[in-house]
């Protein structure tokens, strides 16, 4: 049953989206982002200064007469809103541009209930090129020795089996989150050693299982509850209440052990343990950023070169070992 204060026209570009097989996360991000937008769009328009915009929660009168109305300099005029007001970051008005040209081209081309699209030119903040935050090969270590030896209180032994094999599998095979508690058990071939995952946009990829992961995942079926309480038995990472283990639960975990990896701190998250296991297979593996690519899911290659980052000390080395660095004119 949908919202009756809701946009029809976001509706029908949120069901378009569905039919495409984007992922639930991604169409609640479009529903966000361009509901926030309509109410502005609603408020500005409105001229009442009597009236907040957080007295704008019923945008179901927003028809095409009205999205024809908008153009490029009202769409800027909220970008500098969610800037200066809301303190919005370069990454997420970022976002919020995708979103938003993502939907007026659907309302030119798709829908045809606009004519013209405002959104075509309307240009993305510029974002500064950060090198990802990754773990080093001696801190991943510390973190698996660190899950292994029981450090974390009050962990059952279960529990602490079904820890390793989690961050086993994010430092070995650069999974996401979202990858990782979809897991089935069926979905692993244990005499070939590969897992099949549903990736983003729903796109089913193969990942290869090195004798660590096949070790750890052996390890925590051995301890895993099968009996009748067990309310998901497909699932192979279990909460303790004996469901599919959710992905906030699975972020705190790991927040807990990186805590006592010595120089992290808080500010690690699961996602840079995906960093980590690509940045240590570029460094160490000799891999290819084409097969690089293909392992870690990335539908564009843009992405992967992020994770081709060398740290300082190589940065170092390469100019030391530069064939002038002791030429001496004279």
């Amino acid at each position: 049953m949908h919202n009756p204060n809701s946009c029809k026209i976001l509706r029908d570009y949120l069901n378009y989206n569905a039919n495409l097989n984007k992922s639930k996360n991604t169409i609640n991000e479009y529903n966000y982002d361009l509901t926030n937008f309509l109410k502005y769009m609603k408020y500005t328009s409105l001229n009442n200064k009597k009236i907040s915009l957080e007295d704008i929660t019923d945008i179901s009168d927003i028809d095409s007469k009205f999205l024809n109305l908008i153009d490029l300099n009202d769409i800027y005029e909220y970008m500098t809103y969610l800037k200066d007001v809301c303190n919005d970051s370069a990454v997420t008005r970022a976002r919020k541009v995708s979103s938003l040209k993502s939907f007026f081209k659907y309302l030119h081309v798709k829908a045809k209930i606009i004519d013209d699209n405002p959104a075509k030119e309307l240009e993305s903040p510029k974002l500064g090129k950060r090198l990802p935050k990754y773990l080093t090969l001696e801190q991943s270590t510390t973190l698996l020795d660190q899950v292994k030896n029981k450090q974390l209180t009050g962990r059952q032994h279960d529990n602490i089996a079904r820890d390793y094999a989690m961050v086993t599998l994010f430092l070995n095979c650069g999974m996401r989150l979202s990858e990782l508690v979809s897991i089935d058990i069926d979905h692993i071939k244990f005499d070939d050693a590969v897992l099949t995952v549903v990736g983003k946009g729903n796109k089913e990829r193969t990942i290869y299982l090195n004798k660590a992961c096949m070790d750890a995942i052996k390890g925590y079926l051995s301890v895993r509850p099968y009996d009748e309480n067990v309310q998901d038995k497909k699932a192979l990472f279990l909460s303790e209440k004996k469901t599919r283990i959710s992905r906030r639960m699975v972020q705190h975990i790991i927040k807990e052990y990186l805590k006592m990896v010595p120089g992290l701190g808080d500010k690690f998250s699961t996602h840079k343990l995906r960093h980590t296991a690509a940045t240590l297979m570029y460094q160490y593996g000799n891999v290819d950023i084409r097969a690089l690519q293909e392992l870690l899911g990335h539908e564009s290659i843009a992405t992967t070169e992020i994770y081709t980052h060398v740290d300082n000390s190589q940065i170092r080395e390469a100019v030391e070992n530069n064939p002038l660095a002791n030429y001496n004119s004279k």
